[in-house]
């Protein structure tokens, strides 16, 4: 039998799994459970991890796995991932392309069907870069992948910034074109009509934080007159 607190944390590290596609950090789980330190989560991944709910995966960033959840949360099931998507959090699909190698940019999804989105160059998770505007090409991606009636567009990611996000230099990210997001979400900045940038979208007052998903990079904060959401991820695209 789970006390409350492991089965908050199981709910709290399931739900973000639906909306996220990766499980949150241990900060997020302190937070999230109003806990002093992260010394009380790691007793409480560890009791879970002992009874056969979660399981840790190594050499992986903060990788967990859900294995099986108690019958109070049964009904957090993958089949509530597009409820979690329509009030604004991020599920990704992550679609892989095994074949041998072809071309930068000639990505093929075989997926049907299947929708051609406009691929408009790449987009930094690191960094800014200049902002994006051109289409190069196009991609095909299933259309189950895409969030509503909205538009939406493909960008290339170059740099590591959102590596612990499971996003990766040389993924190609599904972008559900909008211009408000939620805390949490991963959106497309457009920081001061110039430079582009993948990160997770924090507001705090007057303030967006701009975070990174790699200890690596700091923390951007920017006052909101100088930040435009651009879009949100919703899907990712990775060819091997």
């Amino acid at each position: 039998m789970l006390t409350k607190k492991q089965i908050q944390l199981l709910e709290f590290i399931q739900r973000r799994m639906l909306r996220d596609g990766v499980p949150p950090s241990f900060d997020e789980m302190k937070d999230a459970l109003d806990l002093r330190s992260k010394s009380g989560i790691h007793r409480l991944v560890t009791a879970l991890e002992e009874r056969g709910f979660i399981r840790r995966l190594p050499h992986r960033a903060r990788a967990l796995e859900v294995l099986r959840l108690p019958d109070a949360l049964a009904h957090l099931t993958e089949a509530e991932a597009p409820s979690d998507q329509a009030s604004g959090g991020f599920t990704p699909r992550v679609i892989s392309n095994t074949r041998p190698p072809r071309p930068r940019g000639a990505l093929t999804v075989v997926d049907s069907p299947a929708v051609q989105l406009p691929l408009m160059g790449r987009i930094a998770a690191g960094v800014p870069i200049e902002a994006i505007s051109e289409i190069s090409h196009h991609v095909a991606v299933p259309g189950t992948m895409l969030a509503g009636r909205e538009h939406h567009y493909a960008l290339e990611v170059t740099g590591d910034s959102m590596i612990e996000a499971g996003i990766n230099d040389g993924d190609v990210v599904v972008i559900r074109e909008q211009d408000t997001a939620e805390n949490g979400d991963i959106i497309v900045a457009l920081i001061d009509d110039q430079e582009a940038t993948l990160k997770r979208y924090r507001r705090r007052g007057s303030m967006i934080a701009l975070e990174a998903a790699n200890p690596a990079y700091e923390t951007r904060m920017l006052p909101e007159n100088r930040v435009r959401i651009q879009g949100r991820l919703v899907g990712l695209i990775r060819s091997y």
